[in-house]
């Protein structure tokens, strides 16, 4: 199973996703890659890798056999393409479902089947929700490999999320940090709520005290 980085999982998802929905400025130089890294849309976490930074993790993926330089491109800025999968070099072999998914993932994070749906118009076609989770109940176990996992539904959500597994970025964390962080706006909507009814209840006594005191104010004038 391959293990990568943060910055190499986005390296690999912009590669996958260029050769697919740009593949007139496919492959990739260093500049087209940091600044396809650094994109601000559709990218999370949002980065701000510099070029040594995406420089050194092409190199690693280089040596992983991952990427490749494009000995045949014009000029003289090294242009770089992924061996990821779907080639003659490595194992991993997907449907254009699977590729989108395992794109998005990378590029994404965790995400739910109907975010996949509506961020894959440009990757591929899925008829509907239901041919998302296909491909992910299939990419749970291909060929025998565990390619994407199934996260907890967090507490008010609907839909679970799905984690790609090529990653070494412990997203457990965060899915910890997100569901303790939803715990506590609940909590606090719930004491927002008593606080509202708290205060309604002493506005009702006061308005109740000021209608007595008034009475009483009347009675002992008219003494």
């Amino acid at each position: 199973m391959i293990t990568l980085s943060i910055e190499q999982c986005r390296i690999i998802g912009i590669m996958l996703e260029k050769e697919t929905t740009t593949p007139e400025q496919y492959p990739l130089s260093i500049n087209g890659i940091t600044t396809a890294c650094n994109q601000k849309s559709n990218r999370e976490p949002v980065m701000s890798l510099s070029e040594a930074d995406v420089q050194n993790s092409v190199d690693e993926l280089v040596k992983m056999n991952l990427l490749m330089i494009d000995h045949k491109a014009s000029g003289r800025v090294s242009k770089y393409f992924h061996r990821f999968c779907d080639t003659e070099f490595g194992y991993l072999k997907f449907t254009a479902q699977q590729r989108a998914i395992i794109c998005l993932l990378l590029l994404r994070g965790p995400q739910t089947p109907g975010e996949l749906r509506t961020r894959s118009n440009r990757l591929a076609d899925f008829a509907d929700v239901s041919e998302v989770e296909s491909a992910l109940n299939q990419l749970q176990n291909l060929n025998n490999q565990t390619l994407v996992k199934k996260l907890e539904r967090e507490p008010g959500k609907r839909e679970s999320r799905y984690v790609q597994l090529f990653s070494d970025f412990e997203y457990s964390n965060v899915v910890e940090a997100e569901t303790i962080n939803a715990q506590l706006q609940v909590s606090s909507s719930e004491d927002g709520k008593q606080l509202a009814q708290r205060v309604t209840a002493l506005e009702q006594q006061v308005t109740a005290l000021t209608e007595q005191i008034a009475c009483l104010t009347e009675l002992l004038e008219d003494k």
